[in-house]
């Protein structure tokens, strides 16, 4: 079940609760029991760089092929 997090207007309480996506808008009380709670856009964080391959040279120029050494 996703998990969302919520903050309180009032006291300023984050919060998180698992509930199901269908429900993610609805209303939340926070744990100190006010109302006026907002549902914080969720980031999510990947390691690592993401980058695209490099062209291998084609048609006998030398290089690489396939990830390892032609010999």
């Amino acid at each position: 079940m996703p998990r969302y997090e919520y903050r309180c207007r009032p006291c300023g309480t984050t919060f998180e609760l698992n509930r199901p996506m269908a429900e993610s808008s609805d209303p939340a009380a926070c744990p100190e029991g006010h109302q006026d709670t907002v549902k914080l856009l969720s980031t999510v964080a990947v390691g690592g760089t993401a980058s695209a391959p490099s062209a291998a040279p084609r048609g006998g120029g030398g290089g690489c092929c396939g990830g390892g050494c032609c010999g």
